[in-house]
């Protein structure tokens, strides 16, 4: 049994099944975050990660020595064994609360830096490894001039921000102008933490996509698997948003293929300095070898952590507590050959008036889990965030569960009342 620090969590995924993990493995942790209100589920009950916490701090997580100074009061009345989140924005935090009480984690810098998109380019080019060519704008100035020098089409991209939000292909300067509006002008994310309001400008990858879950512990990292991704370019202002639309576990590559994605993924992770903790690294497969789309030090979402435990047998989530506990993380048994994911994404902008197929989906042995959007529900195109459904197969003897996974998504229809965006 150990006591953990947790501080804040995702409200979806990640975050409803790791306490039950916890819970499960024998374990206890103490919730720190700015607002526990903010863990209830629709229906006004608790959401797992405040019921199944052993007690709840509220401290200003958004303020590094607010947080030190509570997870220290902590630490002086209870055992505290390791510290973590599923939380993007909190990852420095974590890092820098582990620095502080001497707990396994990676250096808070290098956290820093890997949260950062246009940092993580900086350090690539500073150590060799090969790259797009990128530029980042603080100005609308510099964003018109950058564009000009890197030639279109770009994709424009906030530096600090998660899920493809901001995410934007572009194709013209009228493009460029939405897209960089989009992504400097926030002032704050969805946690209230202030952004740096720098849009990071790159040529577009043209090939395959691709993600790498890895395990970097004392310096050496472990991959995992790869994952094969079908990427969907919404239309959205004039250009288009970047939405993950369906993931298959593992990706049907040639030996060759699959050796140097991963050796490019341990020399980004080697350039960034990260030497501990899980990471799931998205790349595109170009005529000119592997490129970095985005490095994430953190476990995949989009369902990808249960592709991954399916067909490995390491649980990602379980991979973060054992490296939150300085443990060598280890495989369970595994259930499949291949797993896959497809998402139900909106045609259009509009509110939901019908669902049909669903019960197909609930009768279906190969289905795992589904989920499709209720009547009333407002959708709409543009990133990750906006899916409103998803369909999750596994095939125990083969490499079929994608074909499963698009056919049943295929046969639910969800009918719209569509409507008119508002600028």
């Amino acid at each position: 049994m150990a006591n953990l620090l947790m501080i804040e969590s995702w409200l979806q995924s990640t975050g409803l099944m790791l306490p039950p993990l916890l819970r499960d493995g024998g374990h206890h942790y103490v919730l720190v975050t700015r607002d526990p209100d903010l863990y209830r589920l629709p229906d006004g009950e608790p959401h797992p990660v405040l019921a199944l916490a052993s007690d709840v701090v509220v401290a200003e997580t958004n303020d590094d020595a607010a947080l030190v100074a509570a997870a220290r009061a902590v630490a002086a009345r209870r055992r505290i064994d390791g510290v973590l989140t599923t939380c993007d924005y909190y990852l420095p935090a974590v890092a820098l609360v582990a620095e502080e009480l001497d707990l396994p984690g990676a250096p808070a810098d290098v956290l820093h830096t890997a949260t950062r998109k246009h940092l993580v380019r900086q350090v690539l080019a500073a150590a060799g490894v090969p790259d797009v060519p990128f530029a980042v704008a603080a100005t609308w100035d510099q964003a018109h001039k950058a564009a000009a020098d890197l030639g279109y089409p770009l994709v424009v991209k906030p530096v600090d921000m998660n899920s493809g939000t901001g995410v934007r292909k572009v194709l013209d300067e009228a493009g460029l102008a939405v897209a960089f509006a989009e992504a400097a002008a926030p002032e704050r994310n969805t946690r209230d933490q202030r952004l740096e309001r720098l849009a990071l400008l790159e040529r577009v990858l043209d090939g395959p996509e691709f993600s790498v879950e890895s395990v970097t512990r004392d310096g050496v990292t472990r991959v995992l698997g790869i994952t094969a991704k079908s990427v969907a370019e919404p239309g959205v202002d004039g250009g288009s948003g970047f939405v993950e639309s369906g993931h298959l576990f593992p990706a049907p590559l040639a030996p060759d293929e699959r050796d140097a994605i991963e050796r490019h993924v341990v020399a980004v992770l080697g350039a960034v300095g990260l030497t501990h903790g899980i990471s799931h690294t998205e790349v595109r497969v170009t005529a000119s070898g592997p490129r970095l789309i985005e490095l994430n030090p953190r476990q995949g979402g989009g369902y990808i952590f249960e592709l991954v435990r399916l067909v490995t047998g390491f649980n990602p989530l379980q991979v973060l507590v054992d490296l939150a506990l300085g443990r060598e993380p280890v495989p369970g048994p595994s259930a499949a050959k291949s797993a896959a994911v497809t998402f139900l994404l909106p045609a259009s902008d509009g509110v939901v008036r019908e669902v049909r197929g669903a019960q197909r989906l609930a009768d279906d042995d190969r289905v795992l889990s589904h989920e499709t959007p209720s009547a009333g529900r407002v959708v709409r195109p543009g990133d990750n965030n906006e899916r409103i459904g998803h369909v999750l197969v596994a095939d125990p003897r083969g490499q079929d569960a994608k074909t499963w996974s698009d056919e049943l998504a295929s046969a639910v229809t969800v009918r719209l009342d569509t409507m008119v965006r508002t600028p």
